[in-house]
Formats: structure tokens, C-alpha cells, sequence
């Protein structure tokens, strides 16, 4: 009933005990324009390969579930315009009805999971949005992060949310939000949100423990790291706060809602940084795979232990 096809490399990778990092399709279709996406999708892919992993990009082909895209199968979906975003809620449905779309962080975490993947590397999670007192917009994302037993290596939540409320969320359904070598949560563009994140560890070894711990605790769900954007790379958050504020006012005056909110501010907010959000976006997908994959090896090692 389920069409499921794993890459040879990543199944290779699995059944070897060679680290495997996931990686989501959404920055793809909707979170970077053509050719850039094309781009950052190789690079981290070359990212992944150095540090001696395989990379795993998940999307659903024609109905059918992929783990680890081809060269060309990137390509395809990098060129292809209104691809559907799979989220949780649709997942089922576009599996049912054939369809092609490219999986945001729930559901990627739901496929990287059922192909007993436990590292994906992304951009930014979902949250809460602003106004989501009133619009009850709140992403999938954070629901799926305290069911779904994967370590998502982020920048931290996206900067367009309403980030305290969205840390509120997340210790509300017992998400372990743990930054990566610093006290304050990054959030995505900037390495500071002003925000003091519950959790620090200082190494891959610790975060991959963890893991393993809260496996054999049986608790249910998966850790978020945020990862700090390189300090080459970020937009401070007082630069980049305002540009928010009105690409948010833009989305309000055009009544944009639902999942096509988030890649409508980051167009707004490529285009009021002339570009500059975007080079930010690929250098901390960059970090973050690199990340990933130390973690993913870790995960190995940590287990031969117990």
C-alpha cells in the first residue's frame, strides 16, 4: 500500500552503521529561489559526504516516499513551480492521491523516522507565529518534535515567529530545546534573540547522548538544537527585526495565511535585505549539516557503549 523507496547509498549507509543525516525538501521549493536552492542543496551535500556521512533528501515522488534524492531527482524538484508542502495533516492524503510534494519539518521527521533515521538537518523550525493568540497559527513542527524520536539540527526557530511564546510551546509539550556552545537561543539569522535558551551542551558527544538517553527512558519525541549561525554569516537581530516587523504588515494587508505565511515573509524579507537573508539562510543550512553529522557519528559510537 505504501511506496517507500530508499536510495541505495543511504540503505547501504544504514545497514553499515554509517552516519546518515536527513535532510528536509521544502528549503527547496519554498525556501530558496532557483538556482540558489539547486546550489546549497550540492554544497551540503558535499558537507555531509566530507564528514564521511550520507545525505538523505526526503520528498514524496508521484505518491511514492524517497529517501535520498538523486542528482536529478534534486534538479527536477529544485525547477518545479507550485510544488505541494507536505506537512503531517497531508502527508497521508498526497501518498493516497499520487501526488508530488516536498516535506517540511513534520513530515520529514515522520520519514526519517520510519526509515529508522535519527539525525535531520534543517534551516528553522516552525513555531508560533505573531498574532497566533487571534489566528491560532501555530506550526505542526512543534507537535511532531514531542512525538516523532529525531534530532532536528537548526539555527533555532525562524525569526519571523513569536519566539518566547514559542519556547513556551515547546516546554509545554516537553521538547528539550538544547543550544549548541552558547547560553542564548539563536534565532535563525542572528546569533542572538535576546532569549535565554533552557538548555546548553558543548559538544555533538552530549546531544547524541541524550538521544540515546531519552530512548532508553522511552520518552516519546525528539530534541531541537539550535546551532548559531556562523559569525561571518548573521544579520543581527536588531538589523533584522524591523525588516520583520514589516514583511509581517505586508503578509496582513494581503491576507496571507496558513502555509503559504512563512515563504511569503522570507521572499519579503529577501527582498527588503537585497539578497542578504538569503546568503545568511544557505551558510547556516551549511553549519548545521556539519553539525549533523558529528552528532549523527556520535549516535554510533555513544551506542556501542551500552
Amino acid at each position: 500500500m505504501i511506496k517507500r523507496q530508499i536510495n541505495p547509498e543511504v540503505e547501504n549507509a544504514l545497514r553499515n552503521n554509517i552516519p546518515v543525516v536527513a535532510l528536509e525538501s521544502t528549503i527547496i521549493t519554498h525556501g530558496m529561489p532557483y538556482p540558489e536552492n539547486l546550489n546549497m542543496v550540492h554544497d551540503v551535500e558535499k558537507i555531509i559526504r566530507a564528514n564521511n556521512a550520507v545525505p538523505a533528501t526526503i520528498a514524496i515522488l508521484n505518491g511514492v516516499i524517497k529517501i535520498g534524492l538523486t542528482k536529478n531527482e534534486v534538479k527536477s524538484l529544485s525547477e518545479t513551480k507550485d510544488v505541494l508542502k507536505i506537512s503531517r495533516s497531508d502527508l497521508a492524503a498526497a501518498l493516497t492521491c499520487g501526488k508530488t510534494g516536498a516535506t517540511t519539518v513534520s513530515a520529514t521527521m515522520i520519514l526519517a523516522a520510519n526509515a529508522k533515521l535519527k539525525v535531520f538537518a534543517t534551516g528553522g523550525v516552525g513555531g508560533v507565529h505573531l498574532d497566533a493568540e487571534k489566528t491560532f497559527d501555530i506550526s505542526a513542527d512543534l507537535q511532531e518534535l514531542a512525538q516523532t524520536p529525531v534530532t532536528v539540527i537548526s539555527a533555532g526557530p525562524k525569526a519571523i515567529l513569536d519566539l518566547p511564546k514559542t519556547l513556551e510551546v515547546l516546554e509545554t509539550l516537553g521538547v528539550p530545546v538544547i543550544t549548541y556552545d552558547q547560553d542564548e537561543l539563536p534565532a535563525f539569522w542572528s546569533r542572538s534573540s535576546g532569549l535565554k535558551s533552557p538548555i546548553r551542551m558543548n559538544s555533538a558527544q552530549e546531544i547524541a547522548r541524550s538521544h540515546l538517553i531519552r530512548e532508553a527512558l522511552e520518552i516519546p519525541g525528539g530534541q531541537l538544537v539550535a546551532n548559531p549561525i556562523p559569525r561571518n554569516a548573521e544579520i543581527s537581530f536588531q538589523e533584522i527585526l524591523p525588516i520583520i516587523k514589516k514583511a509581517n504588515l505586508e503578509a496582513k494587508k494581503e491576507m496571507v495565511s496558513d502555509k503559504n505565511l512563512t515563504p511569503f515573509l522570507l521572499d519579503k524579507i529577501y527582498k527588503l535585505t537585497k539578497g542578504e537573508s538569503l546568503k545568511a539562510n544557505i551558510e547556516l543550512v551549511k553549519n548545521n549539516a556539519d553539525l549533523a553529522c558529528k552528532i549523527a557519528s556520535c549516535l554510533i559510537e555513544e551506542a556501542k557503549k551500552i
